[in-house]
């Protein structure tokens, strides 16, 4: 893949975004655990606050990272954003009619999201250190790559999850990964994998339930 920025680019809007947003990541690092948490038990309106913290968090990497740092070396950071920012407004949807709930249960589907969950807040930030990726030139929570792969552990989690979530995701799954091997971001292949991981399992729940109903 041909990108019209350098690797030095690239892990330059990571120090600059990491540092033009102190502490916004500690913060966004205790929302994601509180939405664990969420899943864990049953709170009312659990699954409400879920949707909605989700859609901040994909608002959040639309304007904030893509259109505020990223769009400094690709251009193409101005459509990504509109595309998360769709992501997110879709979300905090879902989050006003309240329709979709979220609870872990002990079966291979909660196991699987609770991996990618996993992923993305451990083993994401290790991977990367162990390439030398270092904070704060360095991929964080919040920032489109670990923060997908999050989503889609959460998204195993649900029930009554509508198709439509799953294109923007889906499609940044794969432009990720692509970028991911041109610039040696080698735990963005966890992109890849999330994808392959819950695309399959959220689908083929939707089509088992509709053969019950029919």
């Amino acid at each position: 893949m041909n990108l019209p920025f350098s690797q030095d680019q690239f892990f330059l809007v990571f120090r600059l975004y990491n540092e033009g947003v102190w502490p916004a990541q500690i913060l966004l690092n205790i929302l994601a655990i509180t939405l664990i948490g969420l899943s864990l038990r049953k709170f009312p309106n659990g699954s409400r606050i879920i949707s909605i913290v989700l859609g901040i968090f994909w608002l959040w990497m639309g304007i904030v990272y893509h259109v505020g740092f990223f769009s400094s070396i690709n251009p193409a950071a101005y459509f990504f954003g509109a595309g998360f920012a769709v992501q997110g407004i879709l979300l905090f949807w879902m989050g006003s009619k309240n329709r979709v709930r979220y609870q872990w249960r002990r079966d291979g589907r909660g196991i699987a999201g609770a991996f990618l969950v996993g992923f993305a807040l451990i083993l994401y930030p290790l991977l990367g250190y162990f390439q030398n990726h270092t904070y704060p030139a360095s991929p964080t929570f919040g920032l489109p790559c670990p923060t997908t792969i999050f989503t889609f552990g959460i998204f195993l989690w649900s029930s009554g999850l509508p198709r439509l979530t799953l294109v923007i995701p889906g499609l940044w799954s794969l432009i990720g990964f692509f970028a991911a091997l041109s610039l040696g971001v080698l735990e963005d292949i966890g992109l890849l994998i999330s994808a392959l991981i819950a695309l399959p399992i959220i689908l083929m729940q939707k089509s088992e339930m509709r053969e019950v109903v029919q």
